[in-house]
């Protein structure tokens, strides 16, 4: 028993932490390697082994408490014919295979935690950045009121959080149009009502109820100051519903159907020469009802500054992918620097004061221009003769959306 025992010890090689001892009756017979030395009068270790049973062929195993420490200990008990029995013993100290798999862990969870707060700083500087521009757009937002319209959100790159804060700018731009145009229509209808209503308050107070003459005069003087009132407020909600998207409805459009009705429709004007200056055989898109207004809008302002039996001139005409719409007449003109002007909103050529216009009409003529993505504007309507005028020629134009349609303007000369 002992040799085979021994031969045991010999043929076998412990791992890092292995120990290998050896007993026989009761005693400890060999070790390997030198640490394995301290386990020979271990009493944990005797103790346990003293209390196999003797004849035991079950291999037992044990966590004990030695002089080495904790340690997980194998016993195989060996049985000899005539020899007695024996005890192969393979013990592994706990402590310093867990300590070497902590130290690991340790190692690992450190490493860990660093990596984990490096990506959470990452995270935490990414996530700010790409969150920046939605901060920014909350600012904004926050900040603008109906007195500070101005501020926009800044755009940065071209992500979806740049096109959310353009669609935003775009958004507040819409806002403050609208307002702007607001506080633009009360403004001028406060201030252009306010003459006509002090006119009918001053003539009610001085009026003479028991002079009957006096009455009809009032009463016709309030009449036209009441019409001139209204139409003032129809032009200024044309005006306000210019604003809207609907206010011009585009479809298929014939422009020489609409310059032959729009002629048909002026000759009611006014005691003019009408003439048809150019006719274009195209359609085009466009919105006949609102193109019709412009016309007749300009035909009546045309008679307004000419004199009866001059001629007052209609035309369209489409060329490089745009139509245009124009009146000429010879009345005086409107002197360059005003020709611009005139366009806005209540405002008048000096030349014009003693018509007693609203100053809308040219107004309406750009909204319809612009609706139609178009633009209007006001030229010489002839060279300058002997009286020094030189009449005015205002022209609409507008994209056709058709420039393969587009034809040389037909020139009719039609009293």
């Amino acid at each position: 028993m002992e040799q085979l025992l021994r031969a045991a010890l010999q043929h076998n090689v412990p791992s890092t932490n292995e120990l290998f001892v050896t007993v026989y009756a009761g005693e400890a017979t060999g070790y390997m390697p030198e640490a394995a030395s301290a386990l020979l009068d271990d009493p944990a270790l005797d103790a346990v082994v003293r209390a196999i049973p003797a004849g035991s062929q079950h291999v037992v195993t044990e966590e004990l408490d030695s002089g080495l420490g904790r340690i997980h200990a194998v016993i195989v008990p060996v049985h000899g014919a005539d020899s007695g029995t024996g005890f192969y013993i393979v013990a592994a100290h706990v402590d310093q295979v867990l300590g070497a798999h902590t130290a690991f862990m340790r190692t690992f969870a450190l490493v860990a935690l660093a990596v984990l707060a490096l990506i959470g700083l990452v995270a935490w500087w990414v996530i700010g950045y790409l969150l920046r521009p939605l901060a920014e757009l909350a600012e904004t937002a926050h900040a603008v009121g109906e007195t500070e319209l101005d501020r926009r959100a800044p755009v940065r790159g071209n992500d979806d959080v740049a096109e959310l804060a353009t669609r935003f700018n775009t958004m507040l731009d819409r806002l403050a149009g609208a307002i702007g145009t607001q506080r633009q229509f009360l403004d001028d209808a406060g201030h252009e009502l306010r003459t006509p209503l002090t006119v009918l308050r001053g003539h009610l107070e001085l009026i003479d109820p028991t002079d009957p003459a006096d009455v009809v005069e009032t009463r016709d003087l309030l009449l036209d100051e009441t019409a001139r009132m209204s139409r003032m407020v129809e032009d200024l909600v044309v005006l306000a519903a210019a604003e809207r998207p609907d206010f011009v409805k585009p479809a298929p459009l014939d422009l020489a159907g609409l310059t032959d009705d729009v002629l048909d429709k002026m000759r009611a004007l006014g005691d003019r020469r009408w003439v048809m200056e150019a006719r274009a055989d195209a359609v085009v898109v466009g919105d006949a009802q609102r193109l019709t207004q412009a016309a007749l809008q300009l035909a009546d302002n045309a008679v307004k500054f000419t004199e009866p039996g001059t001629t007052i001139a209609v035309g369209t005409s489409v060329a490089l992918g745009v139509a245009t719409l124009w009146v000429r007449d010879e009345g005086p003109g409107v002197d360059p620097a005003d020709r611009e002007r005139i366009f806005e909103r209540f405002t008048r050529a000096e030349d014009a004061r003693s018509t007693g216009g609203r100053g809308l009409g040219l107004a309406i003529e750009r909204a319809v221009a612009h609706g139609h993505g178009g633009e209007v504007s006001a030229s010489d309507g002839g060279p300058v003769r002997a009286d020094g005028s030189r009449g005015l020629r205002v022209a609409l134009t507008w994209p056709t959306h058709s420039p393969d349609q587009a034809t040389d303007p037909i020139p009719e000369h039609t009293p």
